[in-house]
């Protein structure tokens, strides 16, 4: 196996993936990103830097002092602007190539694929290394979906390819057959506390996560986890459907216990 370097952002994920490379006895070398990963959870041992952001050029000097060959992005990072990025010389460079692509995160996520592997390491997709992440097809709790949660869910389907098209978000709220509210560069947790002042009466309420049609699955995966359970039940919503084969299940086994604790549904959906 080849060594791996590990982009870490927050959340739990790029501690999955470190312990499975400790499991699997492979070699991986980690570049936390300041003010995304929290450094208190890393362990002192591990063989980690630290960077920013926009550090391109001394990410790269490290991997490949460090014999990096494959590289994998995981973790949530909140997109700062291109004044807070703060490049360094490297990073400007490839950042005035990019021009105004810049301004979408598809094509800003592509582009930097490309940097990465143009400088000799080979961009790998967190699914690749731990498939069983991926959502499946079917519901994984004892709740399971009331028919108006199905026509929601279909709409939230509907809606949230055509928002993954124009490069805008991955999740939308849908009520009673009703868009609630759509996923912008705030995230999912904020997306959903915003969406509790818009609840309906009568009950219901999905959270729809989808891929982008056009997305890099080796960049920025969607992702849940028992945070976006909490935040779900904390609005007064009663479900999450995800994409199945196109959304990764960060703590599985805690995730699906939270939501049968709190009375949430969880169900893994097809595109259409």
């Amino acid at each position: 196996m080849k060594k791996l370097g590990i982009i870490a952002g927050a959340g739990a994920l790029p501690h999955c993936l470190i312990e499975a490379c400790e499991r699997m006895h492979r070699d991986f070398y980690v570049l936390g990103l300041k003010g995304q990963a929290n450094p208190k959870e890393y362990d002192k041992a591990l063989p980690m830097s630290w960077i920013r952001l926009g550090a391109v050029g001394k990410g790269f000097r490290i991997f490949k002092k460090n014999k990096v060959q494959e590289v994998v992005f995981i973790g949530g990072v909140k997109r700062p602007s291109l004044v807070g990025l703060w490049p360094d010389f490297k990073g400007f460079k490839e950042i005035a190539k990019l021009g105004l692509k810049a301004l979408g995160d598809d094509g800003l996520l592509k582009f930097i694929v490309k940097v990465v592997e143009s400088e000799g390491m080979k961009v790998v997709g967190i699914d690749e290394i731990l498939p069983h992440l991926l959502a499946k097809k079917g519901v994984y709790t004892r709740r399971v979906p009331t028919p108006q949660d199905s026509v929601d869910i279909k709409r939230g389907v509907e809606v949230a390819q055509l928002l993954g098209k124009a490069d805008v978000g991955q999740s939308v709220i849908v009520q009673q057959g009703l868009v609630l509210s759509l996923e912008g560069i705030e995230g999912t947790d904020a997306l959903i506390r915003r969406s509790a002042d818009l609840k309906r009466k009568g009950g219901g309420g999905v959270l729809v996560k989808m891929c982008k049609p056009q997305q890099d699955r080796r960049v920025d995966l969607p992702t849940i986890g028992p945070q976006t359970v909490q935040s779900v039940k904390n609005a007064g919503f009663v479900g999450i459907a995800v994409q199945s084969g196109g959304v990764l299940i960060s703590q599985a086994e805690q995730t699906i216990k939270l939501a049968n604790q709190l009375g949430v549904f969880i169900i893994g959906v097809g595109e259409k």
